[in-house]
């Protein structure tokens, strides 16, 4: 995002090695709003609604994943990110300002993840 800000189409960045297998558990998202789908029990008639709910429902489970991790490899001196400079942060582990970012991506994983033909 910072890259697109600064108009640079470049589109450079970089990540921590560590962050691939915390990316990964996105692929977790969508087997789990299924499951939820199956404890509430009722069909949800519009997809519109079904959005609302699994995307409030991958954004909580992004900022926990986020916020736990985080937590965690800071205990080993590991944490590659610090979100302690912005406005809306929990602890330096997560930023509240990005819940609109993470609802549309773990929306986003579960089209990618969806199997075909459903």
């Amino acid at each position: 995002m910072e890259s697109i800000m600064a108009h640079d189409w470049r589109l450079m960045g970089r990540t921590s090695l560590l962050m691939f297998p915390i990316y990964g558990c996105g692929a977790l998202l969508a087997p789990i709003g299924q499951m939820v789908d199956r404890w509430i029990g009722e069909p949800v008639s519009k997809i519109s609604d079904r959005a609302i709910r699994h995307g409030f429902l991958y954004m909580v489970l992004i900022f926990a994943a986020e916020y736990l991790s985080g937590a965690w490899l800071r205990t080993k001196g590991m944490c590659p990110w610090d979100y302690s400079g912005s406005q809306m942060n929990i602890d330096g582990l997560i930023r509240l300002d990005f819940a609109p970012l993470w609802f549309a991506t773990g929306l986003l994983f579960e089209q990618i993840t969806k199997k075909r033909g459903k």
